[in-house]
């Protein structure tokens, strides 16, 4: 019998010995799944975190033999797995989205306070700027901006190349930066509170 990853950091050590022995899979769970969860109650809401979180993992665990050694972290793989499935889920984040606009009321910020975003998605005009986002800009935009992936990590997570990442996130960008500037209620001191992502 192996023992535990010789890294605490090295995922896809995690990985290869869970091929012998399928239980060492927990450890990517424990170490991944909390940030999987508040990214998907970030798309989708509560009451869909949970299914996708845990189907991000079942089908993580499933394909565990195709996972590509020489990426030593998960993240991506993870990330990727969670917005394919989100994806598909892609009207309920745009009802979740818009209401989020009318509203200006977000169910995690309160919890999520680590990371700041409560000074942003309270921000109900830049919640109807996301939910105007093709899904594939907004996947990157989001990814880059609620994962904290950076532009290698995206292209890895979607599958897309790293050129593509960076024109999507551009593009996002500017139509985020058009949406808020064109909303009147959104003064210049809530633009101050605007995340260095729309700049």
């Amino acid at each position: 019998m192996t023992g535990p990853p010789t890294s605490p950091d090295d995922d896809a050590e995690l990985v290869a010995q869970s091929l012998e022995q399928p239980e060492i899979f927990a450890g990517l769970y424990d170490r991944h799944a909390p940030d999987i969860h508040r990214y998907a109650v970030r798309r989708l809401g509560e009451g869909a975190a949970d299914d996708i979180t845990a189907e991000t993992f079942l089908i993580a665990f499933r394909s565990r033999r195709r996972y590509d050694r020489t990426r030593r972290s998960a993240r991506p793989w993870l990330y990727g797995i969670a917005a394919n499935l989100i994806g598909k889920q892609r009207r309920g984040e745009e009802r979740a989205l818009r209401a989020l606009a009318r509203t200006g009321q977000d169910p995690v910020a309160a919890s999520w306070s680590d990371r700041c975003d409560d000074r942003i998605s309270a921000q109900g005009p830049l919640a109807g700027a996301l939910a105007a986002l093709s899904p594939g800009d907004r996947h990157v935009l989001l990814l880059v901006a609620w994962a904290d992936l950076g532009y290698q990590e995206v292209a890895e997570a979607l599958g897309i190349p790293l050129g593509t990442v960076r024109s999507r996130l551009n593009r996002a960008r500017r139509k985020v930066r058009e949406a808020l500037s064109m909303d009147p209620s959104f003064t210049p001191d809530v633009m101050e509170l605007t995340p260095s992502w729309t700049k």
